[in-house]
């Protein structure tokens, strides 16, 4: 009797659970369907835990929420009261992502998410019923709670693994936040402001911060915060973000800030008591940091090939200087650093003046202007002529005499344009360091673009400074000879050739009619000074001429042809690769920006990376920036970039990517890649 009793008991067991499996019977609606699971078929003898996950899939476009929400939502509350031989249940968040619900920012999952679920059983070994009333909250245009109940029964037994329902519960655990330490990141600072408007928080990483760094406070369900912001050291070891507190709870005790960067996440407690801003005590955002950057950014700028055209020309004048007063030499490069000064505060004000008008600002997209690339064809052109010995521009008489005799005086308004000059061809070009001083000058406020632009430039007129300090040094150089003559025709010959350049710019900007009516213009005027000296003023009417083409005249743009190896930049693209689990590679470049043109002709064009573009699963996508594209400028300013060349990766393991610094290099791009891959 005992037996049947027995039986009977089992077989209601059976017919009233939902499962003796590993994973519950699904709640599903139209907006979600969850499962309850388990890595155990049965409790084994001696077992004190359970691994248990709630599994939650979701519709396209619903969403449901982190254990910090932000301003709206809450987190999932599950119920475990009707469960038997339980003692104790802890939900694990994996790491969240952001999103916006109602224009407010929130964190949380879409699509799919596994809670992993620590169970601890109340007697080890024996059967287990474990009962859940869940009450979740998805949301898309509105929000539901979604109410249910899951139920998976255990019996005690030598019942196995559930060989599925484990690797889903490990993959779970895997993206839940671990500590610094494990996560390869140490350090942690945070300051809270007094008045509680802002949060700040600093950490180190043994290895580089990669460009899809987030970070999300839990002060509760009452905190909200709203985007951060991040600075990176200039080896991106470093970060620091900054968060603007829209809503802080009145109990601010220690509390918890999840940092990710890709595949890892990091869980630390930040205790409020921090007393100093971050921004002045870590030095990674200090604003005399970055100058010291842009400082060493425009020094490099002096060694690349667009400032090498201006410094011929300061060359072939420091040679003329030679026999001049320590005085006048001093003077002349000392106006030579103001020109580049003056060209640096001329540019940082245009930009703030076209950012508060809401336009797009970047470093070198004056080279999108057709006006501004027919001013500097006419003006290089000059240069070149004036070289080459076709004419020379002298001041009268009276006035030479005067300014002679000061010994001051003569050709400073040549050193003071040299200097401007130099200025300008220099921003087509990227230098280590100059991207991230520009981004910080171009994203903050009006007085650290002022001082960031300064030591730019100051950075770029260092040559000039250093011989204004040391006049003597000129006496140095070779004394004049046949070989100057040589020397100043090579010159004329890099000019004409930049002047060629920036011709060809302005073809893809405005079309080749307008190009070649320019260079037919400056040809014409410089034609003119070959004949008699009252036609002058006719080459000065053919040059204003060459300057007004491209503001009066605007026909279609040339069409800029795509390799047929490179797709065109397409936002939307990126997201449909990732869909395919494909890895992409992004190259916004220029015709006017000499550094893309290096990288490409060092890296992208060259084994392995040519190869490695073409592979299977990988897409290669250029935007060209040489006109100026509204779509790209977004991009970019997303990004966190004001200027080019700017390459990014993603993929599978870099969904929000991986960028690279302005020179590329074999090596850097291969590991992208790889990184991408994973």
């Amino acid at each position: 009797m005992k037996i049947l009793t027995s039986l009977l008991v089992l077989w209601l067991s059976i017919a009233v659970s939902p499962a003796f499996a590993a994973t519950s019977l699904a709640y599903q609606s139209e907006r979600m369907t969850a499962r309850l699971i388990t890595a155990e078929n049965a409790v084994a003898p001696n077992a004190g835990a359970l691994s248990v996950a709630l599994q939650i899939d979701l519709a396209d476009g619903w969403k449901t929420y982190w254990e910090a929400p932000g301003a709206v939502g809450y987190a999932p509350d599950l119920d475990w009261s009707s469960s038997a031989n339980l003692r104790s249940s802890e939900i694990m968040y994996p790491a969240p992502t952001r999103f916006e619900a109602f224009d407010i920012e929130n964190y949380g999952y879409e699509k799919h998410v596994t809670f992993p679920i620590q169970v601890v059983l109340d007697e080890t070994g024996e059967t287990t019923v474990l009962n859940v009333t869940g009450n979740v909250l998805v949301c898309a245009e509105l929000c539901i709670p979604e109410m249910f109940d899951l139920s998976v029964t255990l019996l005690a037994g030598a019942g196995g693994i559930d060989t599925a329902s484990a690797t889903e519960i490990a993959d779970a655990v895997a993206t839940v936040p671990v500590a610094l330490d494990e996560a390869g990141m140490r350090n942690a600072r945070h300051w809270l402001s007094p008045d509680k408007s802002e949060l700040q928080v600093a950490v180190d990483s043994a290895q580089p911060f990669g460009s899809n760094v987030q970070l999300f406070p839990n002060m509760g369900a009452d905190a909200a915060f709203g985007a951060p912001s991040f600075t990176y050291s200039n080896d991106r070891t470093s970060v620091v973000a900054v968060l603007p507190v829209l809503s802080a709870p009145e109990n601010t005790a220690p509390f918890e800030v999840t940092l990710t960067d890709g595949p890892r996440a990091a869980r630390f407690t930040a205790d409020t008591a921090s007393p100093t801003p971050l921004a002045d005590a870590s030095g990674v955002a200090s604003l005399w940091w970055i100058a010291a950057i842009a400082l060493l950014g425009g020094l490099i700028l002096n060694i690349m090939p667009c400032v090498l055209p201006v410094l011929t020309i300061k060359f072939a004048s420091a040679l003329k200087s030679r026999d001049q007063s320590p005085a006048r030499i001093r003077a002349g490069f000392l106006v030579s650093a103001l020109g580049v000064l003056a060209f640096m505060w001329a540019l940082v004000a245009i930009l703030l003046a076209i950012r508060a008008g809401g336009g797009q600002i970047g470093w070198g997209v004056q080279f999108q202007n057709p006006v501004f690339l027919g001013v500097m064809i006419a003006l290089i052109a000059g240069f070149a002529a004036n070289m080459a010995g076709m004419f020379e521009i002298t001041l009268p008489q009276r006035l030479n005499t005067s300014m002679a005799q000061a010994e001051n005086g003569t050709g400073l308004w040549g050193d003071f344009a040299t200097g401007a000059l130099a200025a300008v061809l220099a921003t087509p070009c990227s230098a280590p360091f100059l991207g991230t001083a520009v981004t910080f000058a171009l994203a903050g406020s009006g007085f650290e673009a002022v001082v960031i632009f300064t030591a730019l430039g100051l950075g770029l007129a260092a040559p000039y400074l250093a011989m204004a300090l040391r006049p003597s040094l000129v006496k140095a150089l070779p004394k004049p000879g046949v070989w100057m003559v040589r020397i100043k025709w090579l010159m004329a010959g890099l000019l004409a050739l930049t002047a060629l350049w920036l011709s060809s710019v302005l073809a893809l900007v405005s079309g080749w009619g307008v190009a070649v009516l320019v260079l037919a213009l400056i040809v014409a005027a410089l034609a003119a000074l070959k004949l008699p000296r009252a036609s002058r003023a006719v080459a000065v009417t053919l040059v204003i001429g060459a300057i007004m083409v491209p503001a009066l005249w605007h026909p279609a743009p040339q069409h800029v042809e795509q390799s047929a190896d490179w797709l065109a930049f397409d936002e939307a693209e990126i997201a449909k690769a990732l869909a395919k689990d494909e890895v992409i590679f992004v190259d916004v470049t220029a015709a006017w920006c000499l550094t893309c043109k290096a990288n490409k002709a060092r890296v992208l064009d060259r084994n392995p990376v040519a190869d490695a573009l073409q592979a299977d699963g990988v897409a290669a996508m250029r935007g060209d920036w040489t006109q100026s594209n509204p779509a790209i400028s977004s991009y970019l300013k997303a990004n966190g970039r004001f200027g080019i060349p700017f390459n990014i990766v993603y993929g599978p393991g870099a969904p929000h990517g991986i960028a690279l610094p302005e020179f590329l290099t074999h090596d850097a791009v291969m590991q992208a890649l790889d990184a991408a891959r994973l």
